[in-house]
Parts: C-alpha cells; sequence; structure tokens
C-alpha cells in the first residue's frame, strides 16, 4: 500500500501525438492532462468504512425507538420516529439481491480495472435497507443471468483495504462452500477463482474441421498483418498472454507479447486464459473488425475463463480498431 498512487501507471497515457486526417485534412491530436488533487473527509461515516477496512465488519444505524437498521449508517438521527438518536450494530455478511442488477463491461478507466462487474443492492441478514456492492463470479467471466432478484449472496473483503467501499464486493453463495459461506470477514484471497466451468462444445463434423483449419490460417495471416502494424503494436506493448481457444472443429493458441500477436494451431499446457467459442469466425470477425469480442461474450458466443482477463479482450479489440483505422486513414 505504500507504494500505491492515486491514479494508476496504467492508466497514465504516453506522453505522445498523432496526425489523423478527417474529410482530407490533417489535425494533430496532443496527450495532455490536467491534476486536481485534494483529501476528503469520510466525517460521520468512519466508523463504518474503518469497521470495514480494520476488522472486516459491516456496521448499520438502528434506531433506538422504532428498531429500524440502515446500512450503510448514513443517519445518526432516524427521521421517521422524531429524529430519534440511532446507535452503530453489526449485521450479517450474507443476503439477497432486491432486484436484477446490470453489469458493466465499459468503465473510465478508475474502474476499467474492475470491469466486468455487476452492481448490485443487497439486504444483509440484520438490515432493513439495501445495500449498494459490486457483484463478481467465481466461474469464468460475468455475464447477464447469473446474478438476478433474490439471489442470495456473501460478502467478501478485499486482501487489501483502504476504507472504500470498494474493499468488498459479493459472491454467489451457490458458488462458496458452507463453510466459507459461514466465515466472517471472508477474503477474496480464500475463493477459488480457477473453478471457471467451461461451456461445452457440439461434437465435431469433418466440416467443422475443415472450417476450422480454414478460419486458423486466415488468423494467422491477420495477427501477422496486426503486428506490422505499429498502431496496433502499441495496444499490446508491455503485454504478455498466452491464449488457449477452443472451438468446435480443433483448438489453437494466441500468444502476446509485447507487441507481437501470433496464432498458431495447436494447444497450450499453462494459459493465462482460455476462450471457448463454438464457431471461430466470431474471433476473426471481431479481429478484423467486423464484429466485436465484447458483444460475443455478452450474448454467450464466446466465454472467457477469468474475469479479470477481460483488460486482455479490450486489448485485443483496441488493436483490431487502431488497424483499422491505419487502413481508413
Amino acid at each position: 500500500m505504500a507504494d500505491a498512487k492515486v491514479i494508476p501507471l496504467e492508466a497514465i497515457p504516453d506522453a505522445r501525438s498523432e496526425v489523423v486526417n478527417v474529410g482530407g485534412r490533417p489535425y494533430l491530436l496532443l496527450n495532455d492532462a490536467m491534476f486536481t488533487f485534494y483529501r476528503r473527509s469520510m466525517g460521520e461515516f468512519s466508523p463504518f468504512f474503518l469497521a470495514l477496512r480494520d476488522e472486516k465488519r459491516i456496521l448499520g444505524a438502528r434506531c433506538t425507538r422504532c428498531g429500524l437498521v440502515r446500512v450503510p449508517p448514513f443517519v445518526t438521527r432516524c427521521p421517521d420516529c422524531g429524529f430519534a438518536p440511532t446507535e452503530l450494530v453489526e449485521v450479517g455478511d450474507v443476503g439477497q439481491l432486491v432486484a436484477t442488477p446490470p453489469v458493466t463491461y465499459f468503465a473510465n478507466s478508475l474502474f476499467q480495472q474492475q470491469v466486468p462487474f455487476g452492481r448490485g443492492r443487497a439486504i444483509l441478514r440484520g438490515a432493513d435497507t439495501a445495500l449498494s456492492v459490486n457483484l463478481y463470479t467465481t466461474r469464468g467471466i460475468l455475464v447477464p443471468g447469473i446474478f438476478r432478484k433474490g439471489t442470495e449472496v456473501k460478502v467478501v473483503f478485499r486482501s487489501e483495504r483502504k476504507g472504500e467501499i470498494t474493499d468488498i464486493f459479493c459472491v454467489p453463495t451457490a458458488e462458496l462452500t458452507p463453510d466459507q459461506v459461514a466465515k466472517k470477514g471472508l477474503e477474496e484471497s480464500e475463493l477459488d477463482w480457477e473453478r471457471a466451468t467451461e461451456p461445452p462444445l457440439p461434437s465435431a463434423t469433418a466440416q467443422d474441421a475443415a472450417r476450422f483449419h480454414e478460419i486458423a490460417a486466415q488468423l494467422s495471416a491477420l495477427a501477422r498483418e496486426l503486428s506490422a502494424n505499429e498502431r496496433a503494436r502499441r495496444d499490446i506493448a508491455n503485454w504478455w498472454r498466452t491464449i488457449l481457444v477452443k472451438t468446435t472443429g480443433g483448438t489453437l493458441v494466441m500468444k502476446i507479447a509485447n507487441g507481437d500477436l501470433t496464432v498458431e494451431e495447436g494447444t497450450a499446457a499453462a494459459p493465462d486464459l482460455v476462450m471457448v467459442v463454438a464457431d471461430p469466425a466470431v474471433l476473426l470477425n471481431a479481429l478484423a473488425y467486423r464484429g466485436s469480442l465484447t458483444q460475443a461474450i455478452m450474448t454467450g458466443k464466446l466465454w472467457i475463463s477469468k474475469n479479470v482477463e477481460f483488460t486482455t479482450v479490450f486489448k485485443l479489440e483496441r488493436m483490431a480498431r487502431s488497424l483499422a483505422r491505419s487502413k481508413k486513414a
């Protein structure tokens, strides 16, 4: 925590300029910045955030007259009881969602490392109002349908906490063991993020295999073209990933290595992530900027094994966009 920065280094763009042509005329674009730093007090919320950070507890405000428990404890006097005083009480860390949450795939730089996440409201045991929390799954990429109104969730604490609401998030209790559900102060490091459940692929036919070989060859050629484009190379600079792609007709390996992208038929023993896509044309169209990997994920055509690797998906989509813009220019 001592070396942490308010603005993550990866969110700071490189100092550079470029010329773009619009309507046949050149325009100069420059990366620039404004700085506005400030300190803020959590004020009367301090006990709530300190309890999250230091004690892994969730506090609410209970009215001393009607007994209503509000979480978070945003009032010190109950507006429904003639402003009777409230008292801080601890509530449970298991609850139910009050509505089906939206899933965020596109976020600004501040939240880019957290996507995709659901944003839901859960009524925890012992509380009478809902707490807003981010939602994740341990079973691969988060897609609509995993969380619904009434889904039971468990609050999980970040291993490194700052005293912010993002110190906690929720996962479905159905993905946890009974001991994990019962444990107070469960931390993210205690979750099994490697238990992603791959979607099944249909049995391959001879036509599927032939189509796979044809599209794999096109992907290899497209990867060479992307790697030869300076603008696209910058999109995967300082990034290394080995991706195993499983399709109905066969498997291929996509490697990202600091500006170079290669695609070859084969398999990988210890990939950084796994993609499952029945039709490899989905991947080809996305890298050729005729489709979208994110859209394919949202519609269930593409599955990836790790939610945190959505950053890699963004980088691949950025490469496709850069090549398309270079051709247009």
